[in-house]
């Protein structure tokens, strides 16, 4: 059990996976909040070993009345996409706040999700009523809501980087947008995979779903940008974890690196997870790998107008189970940055 007295207990489903692996281990050391371990999974094939220490912490078996009776104040869902659309609809119904950490109910309209996931949605009007738990742009929505879908890793990155930008008018958007990004092994989840085991990794980078990555409609839905204005390439790096995007953009109306830093200074100031690199610093995962930091750092060519902003994040924190935890606390009307920091 935890070392404090929890106001609040949270199931976990997926607590095997590296994302319900790190929410297990935050809410370990959450001073208001307990973790449940949720075991969902009935079929013959052995799970493999949690990644935390189970023995610990209270394990039931999971159904929407088990819940109930356990008492959950809300539910994590660290599983795919297929198993959040099977799950969600009823802990909604049994009352319970649910924090979706799949892409399930990430996109607006069914129309969108057929797109890039290439299935028909089966719960529309859940998918148009989830809050987009970004917190730094949907705080008034995530106070106290229901359902939350947590954003995906790729999109965290570039929407920090980029959304202030476009908000400020400093892009010239007829010149499109190119985001470089590059994460670690882990964000592919802990299924064995031959594309990710360690001899096709190690000593290797590639890039993968060009112009078709299920994370790009997400950028686009909150920067604001059209389709056709953004290339996205994600790459692998052979590293555990980490997300690093370089986004090249040409500005207007800027004058030097200064005007560009000054743009989030101003709109991250009193964000708690933001971290704006002065002049001359760019941001390095050894930074942010382990926290729920965002860093950004960027460059300006006044001469030609050429920006470059780099973004990182751990994408197992920021990117998923600590964004979902800050989520959590915004929904019980906690301080938002408990357990976290």
């Amino acid at each position: 059990m935890t070392l404090h007295s929890p106001s609040h207990l949270a199931g976990i489903v997926g607590f095997r996976g590296y994302s319900g692996a790190e929410l297990v281990r935050l809410l370990l050391h959450h001073p208001s909040v307990e973790p449940v371990l949720l075991e969902h999974r009935d079929d013959a094939e052995p799970d493999p070993e949690p990644l935390n220490h189970p023995s610990l912490i209270d394990r039931i078996r999971f159904s929407p009345e088990a819940v109930r009776e356990a008492g959950l104040a809300a539910v994590f869902l660290a599983t795919p996409p297929e198993v959040s659309l099977d799950l969600a609809p009823a802990l909604i119904e049994a009352g319970v706040k649910v924090i979706d950490l799949s892409g399930a109910f990430r996109l607006r309209t069914p129309e969108n999700y057929q797109r890039w996931y290439g299935a028909s949605h089966p719960r529309p009007d859940l998918l148009a009523s989830a809050a987009y738990g970004l917190p730094e742009f949907h705080r008034a929505t995530l106070a106290g809501a229901p359902f939350i879908s947590n954003p995906g890793c790729y999109p965290t990155a570039a929407n920090l980087a980029l959304q202030p930008l476009i908000e400020a008018g400093v892009v010239d958007r007829s010149a499109g947008i190119v985001c470089d990004a590059k994460s670690g092994v882990s964000g592919a989840g802990r299924k064995a995979s031959l594309s990710n085991s360690f001899c096709e990794v190690a000593e290797n980078f590639s890039a993968y779903a060009v112009l078709q990555h299920r994370h790009v409609p997400e950028i686009l839905l909150t920067s604001g940008i059209d389709e056709d204005e953004l290339s996205f390439t994600a790459h692998l790096l052979p590293i555990n974890r980490g997300i690093l995007e370089t986004i090249y953009f040409r500005s207007r109306n800027l004058r030097s690196t200064r005007d560009l830093l000054a743009i989030y200074a101003s709109r991250y100031a009193e964000e708690p997870f933001l971290r704006i690199l002065p002049a001359g610093s760019l941001p390095r995962l050894q930074a942010v790998n382990y926290t729920n930091f965002c860093d950004i750092g960027a460059v300006l060519d006044p001469k030609t107008g050429r920006g470059v902003v780099v973004s990182a994040i751990d994408n197992l924190i920021k990117g998923a189970a600590g964004q979902a935890v800050q989520n959590l606390n915004l929904a019980l009307g906690l301080p938002e940055t408990a357990g976290l920091l």
